[in-house]
């Protein structure tokens, strides 16, 4: 068969399994196999010019199925991750020809995921583009090998069994094609195992309550204003009685919702990202009525809200926490706004951590949770407060359910515009609800209040590390090696 037909296939396949709503779980496993055929098979500068031409491609088809906007800055942002997904592609194809069977069969899939990580762990977008576990969401028992080697073992494991798929294409023989398939089923038997023996995360339980902005307190403080409540520019220039009538619509639906919560049982209520909003002068009121709704309640309050500056970049994203005595427990800032599309001052320091009579409590916001490093935290739940459009919230909540694979906590993050999610210990869905409709009632879902510790969490990045120095030695050995003949030559 034409060699170009494993390009056609490849880019096809690879369009759909981008971490986007349209991915098919097997064509993230299939178009790998199917571009280092092509690249293997031709020459080099060609082959490769192509290769970064098909990331490019994903990447913006990417930005196509979560509606990304595209300012230059996110533009930029995702061209380079595209073009990143090249740099293991080259490296298998400038080092296949040079090294013996066993670095030919580990280079790649270590590349891979040294590209992986790198990524995820040094660039402003985090892992919101290019982690390829994003695309196996559904298979639980594969994922669970996150809790021991992290985010980006997926892609190790899909990256070896294409080169051992490619090393029994070649005619190399059988044996490092059933050393994968040995290792692949270990993880998966191993990944059910866990699904099925682990304690059960059921019991004790305790009542968390989501709260969202319903669309007619937005739409009515909107009126007020004369724009949008979340044109932080164009609220800088209303009037200060405007701007304080605008926030007391919306907080007073906050405030009425997490009443209903609180006598539906919940005992920890935590509104979405940014839900309220008011002027920095005003702040302390609405915190004096949240501490005092969580001691009328006995509940543990998280208020997000977005406070309003007067000068440039005209908001805070931020939650507050108010135990059932009234206290103070954090005060967190957004550390990750988006790129290109947030100008908020990025907050500092860890996920705070509360020790309460349900677990351990800690929170990040939105899109803090692409950023599986600062997720290691010794908690039992992890609130996120999240704020999406519809074509990005349902799958970046599955994005943030892998933190709690890794880490060992459930995660509960209420999006809005999107959907919100519940997942225990080993990411299953406990609840859901699709907050797309714009007027929810409020979300509540019973949460287990005992996490367990991961080896992950543990140790962290050791596996991606040690994949990024073989990958640097896979480059040092080719480089010092002659083009072994008769390996792949062109045809």
């Amino acid at each position: 068969m034409p060699r170009y037909v494993w390009f056609a296939l490849g880019l096809l396949l690879q369009l759909f399994a981008v971490g986007g709503r349209w991915d098919l779980p097997l064509a993230a496993w299939a178009f790998l196999v199917f571009l280092l055929r092509f690249l293997r098979t031709g020459r080099p500068l060609p082959g490769l010019i192509l290769a970064w031409l098909v990331g490019v491609a994903g990447a913006l088809f990417w930005t196509v199925q979560l509606a990304v906007p595209l300012t230059p800055l996110t533009f930029a942002g995702v061209f380079a991750l595209g073009s990143a997904t090249l740099v293991p592609f080259a490296v298998d194809r400038l080092l296949h020809e040079r090294v013996g069977p066993v670095v030919r069969l580990l280079a790649f899939p270590a590349a891979l995921t040294a590209v992986e990580f790198l990524l995820g762990s040094f660039n402003p977008f985090g892992t919101a583009y290019g982690l390829l576990a994003v695309t196996q969401h559904e298979n639980l028992a594969l994922l669970q090998s996150l809790s021991v080697a992290g985010p980006y073992a997926v892609a190790f494991l899909m990256g070896v069994v294409a080169t051992a798929a490619n090393h029994l294409w070649e005619n190399s023989g059988f044996r490092p094609a059933l050393a994968v398939a040995g290792v692949l089923a270990a993880v998966l038997v191993g990944g059910q195992a866990r699904l099925a023996f682990a304690p059960a995360p059921s019991a004790p339980t305790v009542r968390v309550a989501g709260i969202n902005p319903s669309g007619a307190s937005l739409e009515a403080a909107g009126r007020l204003l004369g724009t949008a409540p979340t044109d932080l520019a164009g609220v800088s220039r209303v009037g200060v009685s405007t701007v304080r009538a605008a926030s007391e619509v919306i907080s007073r639906q906050l405030f009425d919702d997490t009443r209903k919560a609180a006598q539906a049982g919940a005992k920890i209520v935590f509104w979405s990202e940014n839900a309220a909003k008011v002027r920095a002068e005003d702040e302390p009121a609405l915190l004096a009525q949240a501490t005092a709704f969580a001691r009328q309640w006995g509940i543990y309050l998280s208020v997000a809200a977005n406070v309003y500056l007067p000068d440039a970049p005209y908001g805070r994203d931020q939650t507050v926490l108010v135990g059932p005595d009234g206290k103070v427990l954090w005060t967190y800032q957004k550390r990750h706004p988006i790129p290109g599309l947030e100008s908020y001052e990025p907050g500092t320091g860890p996920a705070p951590v509360v020790e309460t009579p349900y677990g351990r409590l800690s929170n990040v916001i939105c899109y803090d949770a692409d950023f599986p490093a600062m997720m290691h935290v010794a908690a039992d739940i992890m609130l996120v407060p999240g704020g999406d459009w519809p074509e990005m919230g349902r799958i970046h909540t599955k994005m943030a359910s892998l933190r709690a694979i890794e880490n060992g906590y459930a995660l509960v993050r209420q999006d809005f515009n999107g959907s919100s999610q519940a997942f225990d210990f080993q990411g299953r869905v406990l609840s859901q609800q699709d907050t797309t409709p714009g007027d929810n009632l409020p979300w509540i879902v019973d949460v287990p209040t005992r996490g367990t510790s991961t080896p992950y969490r543990v140790v962290g990045d050791v596996f991606a590390w040690a994949c990024v120095a073989l990958t640097l030695g896979a480059i040092v050995l080719g480089a010092a090696r002659p083009v072994r003949r008769g390996v792949n030559r062109p045809s």
